[in-house]
């Protein structure tokens, strides 16, 4: 059964809406050059044969070679969930920063016969590599930031750590991810909500398993700078998930920011939500612009 996992929303009621215009396909068949400087959205961009191997992306009017992207990456356990869920904060980073090109992504979700890894982090290859093939038709730097949400959380960080060979990605952001499947708080669990969101992800007890899918034992020196916010009620995503990163990030001298909110559980609202988004916006400014 899959898991019904919270949906999540990072933007209040007050930022729902940006009106714009939207086209489907490939930009270069869409538009000619005279248009490329002028704001254009292309939904449901097809990156392989799979039903959700799809993204949509957005290009800031007065765009050029070095405007930088922001993939975002849904959660829902690694096996449902759908780019639209992260609507709101298309929404945010188009009013707060105008000069950013913007990727929302889905990806195959796992099932009994197909295990979200490697599956899921070579759709984010596959994702970044057609990016890279389009920057001069999109007008687009090779720079990126990601951020995702819980099992989002888990692949933008495991991507940004283990898999951009070329250095690309410049921050990494996550919200409520998983970081570390060794935690004994995973090992030893006995909740069964937990539990069906590690079978979820086909986590076994093979150690270089668990560590080869933990961005905490992937990080490096080389690591993004990493901003990352856990609740501390949260009955999937222990709060040593967060602090272990943390020591981890501290530990090789890279750049990070951890925000635990106590009485937070898998998502939250109200001011937590305004500062995790006045931490993002800042964290944005700092390292991606």
């Amino acid at each position: 059964m899959k898991i019904n996992i919270l949906k999540y929303n990072i933007i209040l009621a007050i930022f729902l809406i940006v009106t714009s215009c939207s086209d489907e396909g490939d930009l270069s068949n869409n538009i000619n050059e005279n248009e490329l400087l002028n704001y254009r959205e292309l939904l449901n961009v097809s990156y392989g044969a799979g039903t959700n191997q799809t993204y949509d992306i957005y290009l800031p009017e007065g765009r050029n070679e070095d405007t930088k992207v922001m993939i975002l990456v849904h959660g829902g356990g690694w096996n449902s969930g759908d780019k639209s869920s992260m609507s709101s904060l298309i929404n945010l980073y188009k009013i707060d920063f105008p000069e950013v090109a913007l990727v929302n992504i889905n990806y195959r979700l796992s099932d009994e016969d197909n295990p979200p890894y490697p599956m899921q982090i070579n759709d984010i290859t596959t994702i970044v590599e057609d990016l890279k093939s389009k920057k001069d038709d999109y007008v687009i730097s090779d720079e990126y930031g990601f951020i995702g949400v819980s099992a989002g959380g888990h692949l933008s960080l495991l991507w940004s750590y283990s898999f951009d060979i070329d250095n690309n990605v410049k921050m990494v952001a996550s919200i409520v991810g998983p970081t570390n499947f060794r935690d004994p708080a995973y090992l030893n669990n006995t909740n069964p909500l937990l539990q069906e969101l590690l079978d979820s992800y086909g986590v076994n007890t093979t150690i270089s398993f668990l560590e080869e899918v933990s961005p905490v034992h992937q990080a490096k020196s080389t690591s993004p700078p990493t901003i990352h916010f856990y609740g501390g009620q949260d009955p999937l995503i222990p709060v040593s998930q967060g602090t272990s990163l943390r020591d981890k990030l501290n530990s090789l001298n890279v750049v990070n920011d951890y925000t635990l909110y106590p009485n937070a559980g898998h998502g939250w609202i109200g001011t937590e939500l305004l500062d995790t988004w006045s931490k993002i916006k800042a964290f944005t400014e700092t390292q991606l612009l």
